[in-house]
């Protein structure tokens, strides 16, 4: 935001000056007598003193809620905060709740949805990178919403967008499945979709709105210097929009050769555009490949290939359509489609507060929640919805967790498969993606937080220290799963990084003998049980005694062994506090 800060006294000279220097957005300071000149300039004022001064200002400025700037207003003395003007789409709510928590202030909002806890439906479009169609309705549907009539919710893809809107549902809007169970009973329809749905099947007496999410991939075929660029662009919405999509791309594709095309400049300075090789092109599959494109170009399919690769070999909604010197096609991408999914989640160290807020969310929308018993606490699963069916895969192979989670994707469910810290780091997941990959199924990975990093948070240290030790090694000790002979422990040792050592505790002595051949004996060790779990237990010492530690406090498979002289350390300081360092010094 570019922001006017307007003191109307001499006491609120200091504070302004406070408010500018605490900003990171770009800001002036402005007069009283200049807000005029700078109103449509400025993306928000923030006025300092009484409210009446700040109203009386911008009374005669005022316009429309889609030109406004956001108009602010803080008392001299900085203890109150109020939203005065586009509060929603304009942002001054949002720029309220910033002020407030930078002073300490107390914020005052009276725009009714916020205080009710509803959505803000004019800040949708912006906040998800949404457009919005049918717009003349939008009032008559927030009325019908925060009045809490019956409101009917139509998601026909997966978006984060969609993830908020199904995650905080109110009570009086119904998620519908198509625009056939719309009826008299609704008094406003909310549609988030790419198809043009509601122009096919028009809603007569209803209110309604429409989002569109860019989730769409565009492939396109080019002539050689193809103009008028901008023509052919509009040409080719108007062909996608015929066939019942809206030109709402989330990403323009070709090939490499027609990257310095017109048509691409253009486009790329509003859009993400990717290109793709002819040998990358040539190696999908689609419907309809064309011998004189390979002959000209090498791949028999530059618009198809090039959505369907730009989607990441997602689905095709449109096969290629002609127009004049362009060709183009879309496909999404399988993780946007509203069908079965599964998402590999990362279910962090073991404390349930540790998952990622991505990754709670997904637990609470699953409708299978698969989870590793053995290794995460069942704690984590207690946010599931009413009727989900959550099972521990302890006492099952892998055949029948395959088995279980393709049987609720083909039923078009969601499915989380929760994994112990970050399923990247000794998840067992490969042999899981090999069977999502040949039945051609729909997953993603949510990441999760390590338990080396658990370890370093509850060690209190810095795992990397100045001038002293700049790597972290994360391995494991040789034990049923042989290790390369290039990563032999003792290998690994020569370098002195921080080492973090999983699931070892097993074969304790022999990581110990390894270490000893290249770490001092007294070099500092912690052995972590259980960490962030409610038994959590730590133990510290030097390497010549790690094997003691371990056999003695009975430790188990699920202990992180730490070594390195990171532990504790407290002696180096790092140049990013140095007073010669500027990034941490504004003029």
């Amino acid at each position: 935001m570019k922001i006017a800060i307007v003191p109307v006294s001499e006491e609120g000279g200091k504070l302004a000056e406070r408010i500018s220097s605490l900003l990171v957005e770009e800001n002036k300071i402005a007069k009283r007598s200049e807000v005029r000149r700078l109103f449509h300039e400025y993306d928000a004022f923030v006025f300092v003193g009484a409210m009446g001064i700040c109203v009386r200002t911008i009374a005669p400025l005022i316009h429309d809620k889609h030109d406004d700037p956001a108009v602010v207003c803080v008392d001299s003395m900085g203890r109150n905060v109020v939203s005065v003007l586009s509060g929603h789409i304009g942002g001054a709510n949002d720029l309220t709740l910033l002020l407030a928590s930078l002073l300490g202030a107390t914020p005052i909002i009276t725009t009714q949805s916020d205080n009710a806890g509803l959505w803000a439906l004019d800040t949708l479009a912006g906040r998800f990178q949404w457009s919005l169609v049918h717009e003349q309705d939008m009032n008559r549907v927030i009325f019908a919403f925060v009045n809490r009539k019956p409101v009917a919710l139509l998601l026909e893809v997966r978006d984060a967008g969609t993830d908020y809107l199904e995650s905080t549902l109110p009570g009086h809007v119904h998620i519908v499945s198509s625009l056939d169970e719309v009826d008299a009973r609704f008094e406003a329809v909310i549609v988030v979709s790419p198809y043009r749905r509601a122009e096919k099947e028009p809603l007569v007496s209803i209110a309604w709105v429409q989002f569109v999410p860019h989730v769409l991939t565009f492939g396109i075929g080019l002539a050689h210097e193809a103009e008028p660029a901008e023509e052919i662009i509009d040409s080719i919405h108007e062909v996608v929009e015929q066939n019942g999509l809206y030109a709402a791309a989330g990403e323009y594709c070709s090939i490499d050769l027609k990257a310095n095309e017109p048509v691409f400049q253009i486009l790329r300075e509003k859009s993400a555009v990717r290109f793709f090789t002819a040998e990358e092109l040539s190696r999908v599959d689609v419907p309809t490949p064309s011998n004189i494109v390979a002959k000209h170009v090498g791949t028999a399919s530059v618009c198809e290939a090039a959505a369907i690769l730009g989607a990441n070999h997602g689905r095709l909604l449109l096969t290629k359509q002609k127009g004049q010197d362009f060709t183009v096609a879309v496909a999404i991408d399988k993780l946007h489609l509203r069908e079965g999914h599964i998402e590999i989640v990362g279910a962090g160290p073991g404390d349930p507060e540790l998952v990622s807020v991505r990754g709670r969310r997904f637990l609470e929308r699953a409708d299978l929640i698969l989870y590793a018993g053995s290794l995460v606490p069942r704690e984590l699963t207690l946010c599931a919805k009413a009727g989900a069916t959550v099972r521990s895969s302890a006492d099952m192979n892998l055949e029948k967790q395959c088995a279980l989670m393709k049987d609720f994707y083909d039923r078009g469910k969601l499915i989380v498969r929760l994994h112990t810290g970050d399923p990247c780091i000794f998840g067992a997941i490969q042999e899981q993606m090999a069977f999502f990959d040949a039945h051609n199924m729909s997953y993603h990975i949510t990441p999760g937080i390590s338990s080396f990093l658990a370890a370093a948070a509850e060690l209190r240290s810095q795992f990397t220290i100045p001038e002293r030790c700049q790597t972290i090694i994360l391995t494991r000790g040789e034990g049923r799963t042989p290790m390369p002979e290039r990563e032999k422990l003792h290998l690994l040792a020569r370098s002195r990084s921080t080492m973090c050592i999983f699931l070892s505790a097993s074969i304790v002595d022999d990581v110990q003998d390894q270490l000893l051949q290249e770490y001092p004996a007294d070099t500092p060790v912690a052995a972590c049980y259980h960490l962030t779990w409610p038994d959590q237990r730590i133990y510290r010492g030097h390497l010549k005694d790690l094997a003691k530690i371990v056999k003695e406090n009975h430790l188990t498979l699920t202990t992180m062994i730490v070594v390195g002289e990171a532990i504790d350390n407290r002696s180096s300081t790092s140049l990013l506090y140095d007073k010669n360092f500027s990034h941490l010094y504004r003029k």
